[in-house]
């Protein structure tokens, strides 16, 4: 599950490691982005994407509990020029869980490079980040969580907030699919949630990362500097039953030491059944919204921090940012990002 923070893995394998996840409304579209890779683990990050890894974006619809659509982007190795060559495979039904599928070849093309056919764009390269959250805010409910007690907002001062990511890059997957697809039509309900796989030496392939809501490594498994934690190998079809009731009591022990709910273990289920599965919804051609009033894919502007933040803490948690923040770093056409 997504983390962008300083681990002695992250700074290995940066590569294998996702950042974000965004899903939004494009030019008759659906975007998929994916980040990974981000220089805040320090300069020495190996460039651009693992040439023996796939990064998938996984797709299931009408509330099933397994995608029906993948779309998987694999990478060459790096030329004189430092690009790499990629391509593009989509599997449908069966096959779209199936890692022995080969899929369809659809699109192919090279880093830092705009790619375009069969009703597909694709863009990949280094970018300038659009996350935004002052850390310091982060570690007050980091604290909560692992001791049970509530939110200590005092002496947080919102207005002097400062984003812990301004100047840093990650390396960015853009897969924008048109309207026209026979399944990502306006009006279908979706789920979104991506992947990195990592070939095993005995021909397999193995699961490193995956990501669907934001923040939720950062929140509830922070210690977990070495990504054992087995929610990064499993499928999100058995989040809830493995990490339903952990997340429902730690969320409890927070709101109860707060005050913020009547019923803090009604409160806290409520939570963890909202964030498990850890799929992303999205109702294709809606505007995206990752927010207080409804969550709806999650665009590059949203301020998923604050409300993940306050989600936890049962009451609002102010963070200082706004998409302001980061507007400078997200354009209205496609890529939709900002090239580093």
């Amino acid at each position: 599950m997504s983390h962008h923070l300083d681990t002695p893995l992250a700074r290995q394998n940066g590569q294998l490691y996702i950042d974000d996840l965004y899903v939004f409304s494009g030019d008759d579209s659906t975007v998929f982005v994916m980040d990974v890779n981000s220089t805040i683990t320090g300069d020495d990050v190996q460039p651009g994407f693992h040439h023996e890894a796939r990064y998938e974006f996984k797709v299931h619809v009408d509330d099933a509990e397994y995608e029906s659509l993948t779309y998987r982007i694999s990478f060459g190795e790096h030329d004189a020029a430092g690009r790499q060559p990629l391509a593009v495979r989509v599997l449908t039904g069966d096959e779209a869980r199936e890692d022995s599928a080969d899929g369809e070849l659809v699109l192919e093309g090279k880093t830092g490079e705009p790619a375009e056919g069969a009703g597909l764009r694709v863009w990949a390269g280094r970018i300038h980040d659009s996350f935004y959250i002052d850390l310091s805010l982060l570690s007050r409910v980091n604290a909560a969580v692992h001791d049970g007690t509530a939110v200590a907002l005092s002496g947080w001062r919102p207005e002097e907030a400062r984003n812990s990511f301004a100047g840093t890059t990650v390396e960015s997957i853009v897969l924008e699919v048109s309207h026209q697809h026979p399944v990502l039509t306006p009006g279908a309900r979706t789920g979104v949630w991506c992947t990195t796989k990592l070939a095993t030496d005995a021909g397999g392939w193995r699961q490193i990362n995956r990501a669907g809501n934001p923040m939720m490594w950062p929140i509830f498994w922070p210690d977990d500097t070495r990504f054992t934690y087995p929610a990064n190998t499993r499928h999100p079809s058995q989040d809830f039953t493995a990490d339903g009731k952990n997340l429902a009591d730690r969320v409890a022990a927070v709101v109860a030491a707060g005050g913020t709910a009547a019923d803090s273990h009604g409160y806290g289920e409520t939570v963890a059944r909202e964030l498990l599965p850890d799929v992303l919804p999205y109702v294709v051609g809606t505007p995206s919204s990752f927010g207080f009033a409804i969550r709806n894919g999650r665009g590059l502007a949203d301020n998923a921090p604050e409300l993940m933040l306050s989600m936890v803490a049962g009451t609002a948690v102010p963070s200082g940012l706004h998409p302001s923040s980061n507007e400078n770093l997200r354009r209205p056409v496609f890529p939709y990002v900002v090239p580093a």
